[in-house]
């Protein structure tokens, strides 16, 4: 059979579009109608309009998990970024040599499965093996990190895992390790845009380092700040394997502080078949995710 020149190009660029409605499309329509619906995914659906999203607004479990992911997110975010950026501003100078391997090595964490670097950093964090524990262990016995450690009254073998107040940071320690390399890449390439005659008229102008980082390269990397911290906003906001694989029984951990919204979403439409629920979770979480990405133009689109 042969096809029309009008119609050929149609033909083949359908593959690409019959498998985005199959696996991108329909699952995001046919979550926002189970949003409006009771269904355990084997009785009838039942109808309940805002029922919904009025039950996961007034819920307290989902406003912790909301305070969990954005504590996480801040803890990554700033530290993340700030690395990434002045690795970035090391590797675009003349003085580094093999850029190439260090290139690869920091995006190395960035392509590794979330799931393998959560179990390997799960051992990192054990309590009595863990190889953390162990380097604060040998610390403790010089006299001047020892009496810090009482002053702070940080007591030794920390459950890094085990106690509420160490999950978030453990998590976001992960998670800043995955990803600076990732952010680095970014920065590394609007880097590389900034023309060299603004480098070369500062030089002339007698500007040092720090008023060449501030003047020039800040203000020309603005955008791509705001793509960055955007893309941290909607990664920070949906995590989930790492958390899923670092906390006991894959619940949060103790005092559900690794309960983050993504995972508390999972667990109510898949432990407790409430996917109707879930579904408005999911829609709640996108539109937390749109105003922070909006405020986040806002404040760097400012001049």
């Amino acid at each position: 059979m042969r096809l029309s020149k009008k119609a050929a190009p149609y033909v083949f660029i359908s593959p690409f579009y019959i498998l985005f409605f199959i696996f991108g499309a329909f699952p995001i329509i046919y979550s926002f109608f189970l949003s409006f619906h009771i269904w355990d995914g084997i009785s009838p659906k039942e109808f309940v309009g805002f029922e919904n999203y009025i039950f996961v607004l007034t819920d307290p479990w989902f406003w912790q998990s909301v305070w969990n992911s954005l504590v996480i997110f801040i803890l990554t975010t700033i530290p993340q970024h700030i690395i990434a950026l002045f690795l970035a501003f090391i590797l675009n100078s003349n003085l580094v040599k093999l850029k190439n391997l260090f290139r690869s090595s920091y995006f190395l964490p960035y392509i590794t499965s979330s799931v393998a670097v959560s179990m390997v950093f799960g051992m990192l964090y054990g309590e009595h093996f863990g190889i953390l524990n162990a380097i604060l262990k040998y610390m403790e016995k010089f006299s001047l990190i020892g009496a810090m450690f009482n002053i702070i009254n940080l007591k030794l073998p920390i459950r890094w895992l085990g106690e509420a107040a160490w999950i978030k940071p453990s998590i976001a320690l992960l998670v800043t390790w995955q990803f600076t390399g990732w952010n680095m890449i970014i920065y590394y390439a609007g880097l590389q845009n900034i023309p060299e005659s603004l480098y070369e008229a500062a030089k002339v102008d007698g500007a040092n380092m720090r008023q060449v980082f501030f003047k020039i390269i800040l203000p020309m990397l603005r955008p791509v700040i705001l793509f960055g911290v955007t893309l941290s906003i909607i990664g920070n906001l949906q995590l989930f394997e790492q958390p899923f694989i670092l906390t006991p029984d894959r619940t949060g951990g103790s005092g559900r502080a690794g309960l983050t919204t993504a995972l508390y979403l999972y667990r109510t439409g898949f432990n407790w078949n409430m996917f109707g629920v879930g579904s408005a979770m999911a829609y709640i979480l996108c539109v937390f995710i749109i105003i922070l990405s909006l405020i986040n133009s806002k404040i760097f689109q400012k001049r």
